[in-house]
């Protein structure tokens, strides 16, 4: 065995150790946490969503592999910890991670959990399986897995066609659950089967999401809380007055705006407020395949009209950070620095001098003072959606746009977006890790389920691939850096600035840590316990 494998090995019993119950804190067992979504899941199935209203609900129901550390606020390699394996190495290679997996593990309906299931979960992503998935938004996260080779019921070995530095972060991202054999995609839909802390009981459709304590579950001692249930309520003021009212132990995860932050201590005092980036972008989908926006022209003049510091101002009381595709420093690790992002057209200036500039853009186009361009931007009917795409209508029809906000019903969003059946959108994408094998595979490659505007370049998809087998950090933020460039030249779904947002919590929820770079990933809920 070679030393970077022992080396690893002796980091599993640490991590092992971290996660196990400390007597120095007097957990209280029982009651039911309360909370609320902000829509309705369009399904019980985190694999086919890319809805962070899906991962918040149900992640308390299933297990990953591996996972972010749950009590760290920063989701990085160097916090991944066990969960279903115990233990892994890599080969000298980089491209063979062989797992040994937990023992005694049960699903929810009590067979016994083995590496079939993982074969299975992976192999329908990948759709050699052929109960195939319906939605598969993160099936490009894992076409370098070339095959799962089982080695008896509790351990296999992942085998990629080449390495992959990012492998083991993507499998510790919440969108990253072990799904069942034996239980149908179409029942994971509906009435979700996991391994996880909590066991389903119900989903009503735009009225509440039930789960009750898993009593078998592997972790010993684990969850404290009966159960956990979850209110759909539409209107943020109606859900933020209930939770002050001390109907909610803790809102939906950044919920509370950063000017609603003050609102929201004014009436609880006492509760616990952190206002965190939320490893989400506010961003510009533009259908390039729908005249007049297959004019790239035109598509410059709209990023051009973009007044990002002014969306800053007003929906985030400036906390959000402007940036290209992926996160700024220091919130995120690889995103470009603010003076070669000020070099750019879109960037620089002011927004009064980059307006005149898109002004005559569009006059070049035939359109006028006389002659405006009449169009629906749509958006989620989502708070977090609907507040920047106000002003990104107002900021259009500057430009000799007549633009008019269509509020898209959250179950119907995804699914518009994702067949192209828009114009323009105002749109947020969340990143289940701070990764360039996440948001630059997802958002811009060819042919990925996420990518809504259809963009394609082949330079692009072959700087992704070569930023994703580098290992060497400062070579690769070098490669990522000239997809940025690449995207900002094509106006490739403009990035308008990542977000800041708050979530809160009462005083008597206890145990519960807020990550910092990513809304998705600490949601299993199992180490939370109310002191009331």
């Amino acid at each position: 065995m070679t030393n970077r494998v022992t080396r690893g090995a002796a980091a599993f019993v640490i991590a092992a150790c971290a996660l196990a119950p400390s007597a120095a804190f007097a957990q209280k067992s029982g009651g039911i946490l309360r909370t609320y979504n902000s829509s309705n899941p369009p399904s019980a199935s985190i694999i086919e969503e890319a809805t962070i209203a899906t991962a918040f609900a149900f992640a308390p129901i299933f297990n990953n592999l591996v996972i972010f550390d749950q009590a760290e606020p920063i989701n990085k390699p160097e916090v991944i910890r066990p969960e279903l394996a115990e233990s892994w190495a890599w080969d000298a290679a980089n491209t063979r991670l062989t797992m040994k997996l937990r023992q005694g593990v049960k699903w929810h309906d009590g067979k016994p959990f083995t590496s079939a299931d993982v074969k299975c979960t992976w192999d329908r992503i990948l759709g050699k399986d052929p109960d195939a998935f319906r939605k598969n938004p993160r099936k490009l996260w894992w076409t370098n897995i070339k095959e799962i080779e089982i080695k008896g019921d509790h351990e296999f070995t992942f085998v990629l066609e080449r390495p992959q530095a990012s492998f083991l972060s993507l499998l510790a991202s919440n969108m990253s659950p072990v799904y069942s054999c034996h239980v149908p995609t179409r029942d994971m839909r509906t009435k979700p089967v996991g391994t996880g802390p909590f066991k389903f009981v119900s989903f009503e459709a735009n009225n509440v999401i039930r789960m009750e304590r898993n009593k078998d579950y592997w972790r010993e001692g684990r969850p404290y809380v009966d159960g956990i249930e979850v209110r759909i309520i539409g209107n943020r003021s109606t859900r933020l007055l209930a939770f002050s009212a001390n109907e909610f132990d803790i809102t939906f995860v950044a919920d509370v705006t950063a000017p609603l932050v003050g609102d929201v201590k004014a009436r609880s005092p006492q509760a616990t407020c952190e206002l965190v980036p939320s490893g989400v972008s506010t961003n510009l989908l533009v259908n390039r395949e729908k005249p007049p926006f297959d004019n790239p022209k035109l598509r410059e003049a709209m990023t051009l009209a973009l007044d990002r510091d002014a969306m800053v101002k007003i929906v985030t009381a400036g906390k959000a950070s402007i940036s290209g595709a992926m996160m700024a420093e220091p919130e995120g690790n690889w995103g470009m620095p603010k003076a070669m992002l000020e070099q750019f057209a879109e960037y620089a200036g002011t927004p009064a001098e980059r307006r005149e500039k898109a002004r005559k853009i569009m006059q070049e186009l035939g359109y006028g003072p006389s002659n405006k361009l009449k169009i629906k931007v749509g958006t989620r009917d989502f708070q977090a959606f609907k507040d920047p795409a106000v002003l990104l209508v107002d900021q259009l029809n500057r430009i000799y746009f007549d633009a008019e906000l269509e509020i898209i019903e959250s179950t119907l969003y995804y699914g518009r977006v994702t067949r192209g059946d828009y114009a323009v959108v105002l749109n947020l994408t969340g990143s289940g890790v701070d990764e360039p094998d996440v948001t630059m595979v997802e958002s811009y490659s060819c042919g990925s389920e996420r990518n809504y505007t259809k963009y394609c370049n082949k330079e692009v998809d072959r700087l992704i691939d070569a930023q994703s087998r580098e290992i060497d950090v400062a070579k690769r933020k070098q490669l990522v850096w000239q997809i940025e460039k690449i995207l900002i030249d094509d106006q490739a779904r403009p990035i308008i600035y990542h977000g800041f947002a708050g979530t809160c919590w009462h005083p008597h929820v206890k145990g519960h840590v807020l990550h910092q770079n990513s809304i998705y990933n600490n949601w299993r809920f199992e180490n939370v316990w109310l002191d009331k």
